[in-house]
């Protein structure tokens, strides 16, 4: 009997050790509450510790940076111009003790970041017009011509006074006291996304896609003009290469009919005769077919070398030394 109570002290024991104790590693910080009222300090380094069991409860906290996502909303710039503005943040819990009591849990410190950051944002947007807000320098960009289609300035877009890194250093300076009064850090804002609401979006688009077609006509009116100007010069060099080829041509061709007038003439000094009767012939050859009828006289000098020979005529062709026909 006295083992079994024994037994039963022992388990009890281990049981109360089991929930005694609890671990800290290095992502979390613990707050230890008594019927819901936080007692002692908070344990905020990694280790082994103890508290009363049934009675004392660790309330576990993120150490590490949590972040805040913003619902993006439409704000108006200084300039009148409506925008959507996406933002998020980093913060992280630097007192969790003070966190405890005030907003006990994330979800709720996300709320109060809503309300907190949502009016910075808000407030210092407005403030300034909305290059402040997009860009953070004047230093000229190289995706802005400075040169417009007809070589006029562009629509001026206004100079930097802020800059949105210093818009948002001041939304942080705005919005940090506030939070450390629920024990959180803000430790950085950034803004995720600015762009215009629909309907300013649908005429600047508008604007973008005129301006980018009259600047396609441009370079197309420049390209069709080189064009232009590129045909006239290879059909000025073509008519130039042509006619001195043709020159060329007619040179030698002179060239050959001189020197066949030449052959022709010698051959014609040698034996006028016979020069006459090839002649003739390359006339028929020219002139009459298998199907040519023609009708001549027989005094015809065409006729002369078609006509028979009378037996023992005494005239010859020419070329026919022997006197045969």
């Amino acid at each position: 009997m006295k083992f079994k109570v024994l037994i039963i002290l022992l388990v009890i024991a281990l049981i109360g050790v089991y929930s005694a104790a609890y671990t800290v590693d290095e992502t979390q910080q613990v707050v230890i509450t008594q019927f819901g009222e936080a007692i002692g300090s908070p344990k905020t380094q990694p280790g082994l510790y103890f508290k009363i069991p049934l009675i004392q409860h660790a309330n576990y906290f993120p150490k590490l940076l949590l972040e805040w996502d913003g619902q993006p909303g439409e704000v108006p710039t200084l300039d009148k111009t409506f925008i959507w503005v996406d933002t998020f943040a980093l913060w992280k819990i630097v007192d969790p003790l003070k966190f405890f009591q005030t907003v006990n849990n994330t979800m709720e410190a996300q709320a109060r970041l809503d309300d907190i950051l949502d009016a910075s944002v808000r407030n210092l947007i407005t403030s300034y017009p909305l290059i402040d807000t997009v860009r953070t320098t004047n230093k000229k960009l190289d995706t802005f011509k400075a040169e417009s289609i007809r070589g006029e300035e562009e629509r001026p877009l206004g100079q930097v006074t802020m800059g949105r890194e210093k818009i948002l250093n001041a939304i942080i300076a705005q919005a940090r006291p506030k939070l450390q009064e629920f024990g959180i850090q803000l430790v950085d804002v950034k803004i995720k996304r600015v762009n215009y609401v629909e309907s300013v979006r649908k005429s600047v688009y508008g604007r973008m896609i005129a301006e980018r077609k009259q600047m396609a006509e441009k370079y197309r009116s420049e390209g069709q003009g080189a064009a232009r100007k590129i045909e006239g010069d290879r059909d000025k060099e073509l008519k130039k290469i042509t006619s001195q080829a043709y020159e060329k041509a007619q040179e030698i061709m002179g060239k050959a009919d001189a020197e066949a007038t030449k052959i022709y003439a010698e051959a014609y000094r040698k034996d006028p005769e016979f020069y006459s009767f090839l002649k003739t012939l390359e006339t028929y050859k020219k002139t009459m077919d298998k199907d040519t009828s023609l009708v001549l006289s027989t005094r015809s000098d065409l006729y002369q070398y078609l006509k028979g020979y009378e037996k023992g005529s005494s005239k010859r062709l020419p070329g026919d030394e022997n006197g045969t026909n």
